[in-house]
C-alpha cells in the first residue's frame, strides 16, 4: 500500500475515535449540567451567608456597647468580622477585579469565551486554561463541591461552578457578590477574608489599604502560599494594570516585610482577664456584652499601672483589682494584672489564691459579736501571749511588734491588732470560724483546725474576687449573693451570711477614722471624703498587700504584690493597695454621695465609758440585751479575788476518756471562784456552786460562768477525747 494512502487511513481512524470520544464527553456534560442545576439551586442567599459568618475572634463589649477586648476563640483560622463593601478600600476593589475578573461588572456570572476554550482543551486532553470569574470563585467558596482540589478543578466542578455562578447572578447583586467574595476568600496560611488580611499583614483596617497593599492582597489570591518574590512580581503586574504606576521599585522588599508581619495579636484591649472569664461562662456569638463599665475599667487600669510604677523600687510589679455593684453583684471593673509591668501578665490576680492577712478579721469579730461573746466595747488584752497548740506554742505578734495593753474591740479591729484577734478566735474556735467564712463565699481548702489560730491573721488562701464579694456581704447587711460578669440578669436573692446587726457594727467600726488612728493616724489615705468602710491586710513576709472596702453603692478590692510570691520591700497597709482603693472610691463617687447605712432592728446605742481612761467615752452600738455603761479592769487584788472566775479546768485543757474505767470515776471536777457560781455548758445550764462534778463526753465544749441575768463572767474551752465509756 502506498505510503500516502496508509497515513490517510490512520488520520481517518483517529478522527472517528476522537468524534466518538467527543460524543461521550458531550453526553457526560449534559448529564453533569442536569445534576449541577439541581445542586446549584441550593445555594444560600446573600443575607444567609452574611448571617452565618463567624469571625475567629469574639468581641467582649462593655455594658454600653463599647469594645473592651478582642479575643481569639477559633485557633484553626484567622477570620475577622464581616466588612461591608462601602468600608473596603476602593484601591483593593479595583485591584481584585483587575487581577481576577476584568469583565466582572459586564458578564452574567460566566466568561463564556474563556469557559468554552477551557472546556474544548479538556475535551482534547489539553491543559485547562483558567476561566473562573469572581462569581464562580464565590460559588466554590460557598459550596465545597465546586472547590478546587490539589489537582485542580475537574470538568464537573467547572460546569457546576458555571451553573451556580449564573444562579448567584440572578439572585444576588454585583456589589453583594464582590463583598461576599472579599470576606470569604483565603489569602495566606490561616488568613481568610479581607479584615484578617489587613490587620495581620498591614496592621490597619480594610478601608485604609493603599494601592501597593491592595496589589499584594490581590496577588495572594492567585498564589496564597507563593514565595515572597513570586507574590511581589504578581503584585507588580496588578499594580500596573489597576493604576498608572510604571515603576515597582521597592515592592519586593515591601512584600517580604508584609508577609513576615503578624500585627494582629491573639487578644487586645483593656480587659483580657475579664474577657476570658466572660467566655468561660459560655457566652457565644461574634460579640458578648459584659457588665464592665468601659470608663471605670480604663481608669482602673491606668491608676493601678501608675501606682505600681511608683512602687517599682520596693520590689512590687503585680497588682489586681475588682469593683462590684452592691445591689446586683455585677462586676464593674476587673483588672487581673499589671500587664506590661508584669513578668506573669497572663496570671489573673483577681482569681489567684493568696493569703489575705488581716482582711479576715472583720468576719471574725462579726461572728463573735453575733454569738454574744463580745461587744464593740468589750476589752481585749493586747499583750504578749503564748497559746498552746498540738504543734507547740503559738505566739502571735502585731504588725509593728508593739503592744497597746487593754483595748476595746472597736480599736482592736480598726487598728488591726493581731493579738486581740487571736484571742477572739480562741473564743470562737478555728473550725467554727471556717464554717462562717464558707457561708460568706470563702470556702477554705482545709478544715479550720488545719490552720489553727493563725487563721485569725489570714493564713488560709482566698481569691480577691471571693474576698471582695464577702465584704459586699457586709455592705448588704449580712446577705450573701453571687457575682456576675453579665448584664440584664435579675439580681440574685441573697442568702443569710452573717447576722445583719453584727455586720452593721463591723461596718460602723471600719468606717471610724478615730478608731483606726492608733495604727494609721487620723489623716491616712483610708479617710475618704465620703462614707466608706475599709480594711487593709498584709500576708506573711510582706508577700501580699490588700485593701478591701465598700461605700453605699460599691465594693472595691485591690491587691498588690508579686505573682511569683516574692516579698515586697517596705510596703505598708497604706502605701501598697490602699492608694489605688481610695482613688477608685473617689472616682466612683465624684458625682454621687455615699451615706452611712441605717441601723437594722435589734440594735441599741448606749453611752459607754472606760475605767482608768483606757479609751475616751463614746456612744457605742450593742446587740439588744448586751449593753453596759462601764468597761473597766479589776485594779485591786481584793477585787480580783472577789470576781467570779473559773479555776479549773484551765482554758485549752484536753481530757482523755478511758473506756475501761467506770464513768463515776471519770467525772471532771469543775471549780470556780465566787460566792454564787452558775455554770453553763455549751449554752445550757449545768449547775450551781463553787465546785461541780461533771461526766464529760467526747467533743469540744465551752464552759461558762454567768450571773443571775445570764451575762457571761468567765469562760474556757476544753476538748474531751475518747470513743465512749463502757457502762458498768
Amino acid at each position: 500500500m502506498p505510503h500516502a494512502i496508509y497515513h490517510l487511513m490512520r488520520r481517518q481512524t483517529r478522527g472517528r475515535v476522537r468524534l466518538m470520544d467527543v460524543r461521550q464527553r458531550l453526553i457526560h456534560v449534559v448529564i453533569v449540567l442536569s445534576a449541577t442545576s439541581t445542586h446549584a439551586a441550593a445555594l444560600p442567599t446573600y443575607h444567609e451567608v452574611r448571617a452565618d459568618h463567624r469571625p475567629s475572634d469574639t468581641l467582649v463589649l462593655a455594658r454600653d456597647g463599647e469594645l473592651l477586648q478582642r479575643v481569639r476563640t477559633d485557633a484553626t483560622v484567622r477570620r475577622g468580622p464581616w466588612v461591608p463593601l462601602a468600608d473596603i478600600s476602593p484601591a483593593l476593589r479595583t485591584a481584585m477585579v483587575m487581577s481576577e475578573d476584568r469583565l466582572f461588572w459586564q458578564h452574567s456570572g460566566v466568561d463564556w469565551r474563556a469557559v468554552s476554550a477551557a472546556a474544548w482543551a479538556n475535551l482534547w486532553n489539553s491543559r485547562t486554561r483558567g476561566a473562573s470569574t469572581l462569581t464562580m470563585q464565590l460559588a466554590g467558596l460557598l459550596d465545597e463541591d465546586w472547590r478546587q482540589g490539589p489537582g485542580g478543578r475537574t470538568v464537573t466542578q467547572k460546569l457546576g461552578q458555571a451553573v451556580a455562578a449564573q444562579r448567584l447572578e440572578r439572585h444576588w447583586r454585583k456589589d453583594q457578590i464582590l463583598e461576599a467574595y472579599l470576606n470569604l476568600v483565603p489569602f495566606r496560611g490561616e488568613i481568610v477574608g479581607l479584615d484578617a488580611l489587613s490587620r495581620t499583614l498591614f496592621g490597619k483596617a480594610a478601608h485604609g489599604l493603599d494601592a501597593r497593599e491592595a496589589a499584594v492582597a490581590a496577588a495572594l489570591v492567585r498564589g496564597p502560599n507563593a514565595a515572597p518574590g513570586v507574590v511581589a512580581r504578581r503584585a507588580c503586574e496588578v499594580l500596573r494594570a489597576s493604576t498608572e504606576a510604571r515603576d515597582c521599585q521597592g515592592l519586593e522588599l515591601f512584600t517580604l516585610g508584609a508577609l513576615q508581619r503578624r500585627a494582629h495579636a491573639p487578644s487586645e484591649g483593656i480587659a483580657p482577664h475579664a474577657a476570658r472569664q466572660v467566655l468561660k461562662e459560655g457566652a457565644g456569638g461574634p460579640s458578648v456584652t459584659s457588665s464592665l463599665d468601659a470608663g471605670l475599667q480604663r481608669f482602673a487600669v491606668q491608676t493601678l499601672s501608675q501606682h505600681l510604677r511608683e512602687l517599682h523600687g520596693r520590689h512590687v510589679e503585680d497588682g489586681a483589682l475588682v469593683v462590684l455593684d452592691n445591689a446586683s453583684g455585677e462586676v464593674l471593673a476587673w483588672v487581673g494584672s499589671s500587664g506590661a509591668l508584669s513578668r506573669a501578665a497572663e496570671v489573673d490576680g483577681v482569681l489567684a489564691q493568696r493569703q489575705p492577712g488581716s482582711t479576715l478579721k472583720p468576719f471574725l469579730y462579726a461572728q463573735a459579736i453575733a454569738e454574744r461573746r463580745l461587744t464593740a466595747a468589750s476589752l481585749l488584752d493586747d499583750a504578749p501571749t503564748h497559746i498552746p497548740t498540738a504543734s507547740g506554742l503559738y505566739i502571735p505578734q502585731n504588725y509593728d511588734r508593739r503592744f497597746k495593753g487593754p483595748v476595746s474591740v472597736r480599736t482592736a479591729l480598726a487598728a488591726s491588732l493581731n493579738v486581740p484577734a487571736v484571742r477572739t478566735l480562741v473564743m470562737v474556735s478555728p473550725d467554727a470560724f471556717a464554717r462562717q467564712l464558707g457561708a460568706l463565699g470563702l470556702p477554705l481548702a482545709r478544715a479550720g483546725d488545719h490552720y489553727g489560730f493563725s487563721l485569725a491573721l489570714g493564713s488560709a488562701e482566698v481569691s480577691l474576687l471571693a474576698l471582695t464579694n464577702a465584704y459586699r456581704t457586709l455592705a448588704n447587711g449580712g446577705r450573701y449573693g453571687a457575682t456576675t460578669l453579665r448584664t440584664g440578669a435579675q439580681p440574685p436573692i441573697g442568702t443569710p451570711g452573717i447576722d445583719p446587726r453584727a455586720a452593721f457594727i463591723v461596718g460602723d467600726i471600719l468606717s471610724d477614722p478615730n478608731a483606726r488612728a492608733p495604727t494609721f493616724g487620723t489623716d491616712s489615705v483610708l479617710a475618704t471624703r465620703i462614707w466608706t468602710a475599709v480594711k487593709t491586710g498584709t500576708s506573711k513576709d510582706m508577700r501580699d498587700n490588700w485593701a478591701v472596702g465598700w461605700s453605699q453603692r460599691y465594693t472595691v478590692g485591690v491587691w498588690v504584690g508579686n505573682a511569683g510570691g516574692a516579698p515586697m520591700h517596705d510596703v505598708s497597709g497604706t502605701s501598697g493597695a490602699a492608694p489605688v482603693w481610695a482613688a477608685l472610691m473617689h472616682h466612683l463617687h465624684r458625682q454621687q454621695p455615699s451615706r452611712a447605712p441605717a441601723a437594722p432592728p435589734g440594735l441599741q446605742q448606749t453611752a459607754v465609758r472606760f475605767g482608768d481612761d483606757l479609751e475616751a467615752a463614746r456612744s457605742e452600738w450593742f446587740l439588744a440585751g448586751t449593753a453596759q455603761p462601764l468597761f473597766a479592769l479589776a485594779a485591786k487584788a481584793a477585787d480580783r479575788a472577789a470576781t467570779p472566775r473559773i479555776l479549773a479546768p484551765v482554758d485549752g485543757s484536753i481530757v482523755a476518756l478511758d473506756p475501761d474505767i467506770p464513768p463515776t470515776h471519770q467525772r471532771l471536777r469543775l471549780r470556780a471562784q465566787g460566792a454564787d457560781a452558775r455554770w453553763r455548758l455549751d449554752g445550757k445550764p449545768l449547775g450551781r456552786g463553787a465546785e461541780l462534778a461533771w461526766l464529760p463526753w467526747p467533743g469540744r465544749h465551752q464552759l461558762q460562768l454567768v450571773d443571775a441575768r445570764g451575762a457571761v463572767l468567765d469562760q474556757v474551752r476544753i476538748e474531751v477525747r475518747g470513743a465512749g465509756v463502757k457502762a458498768r
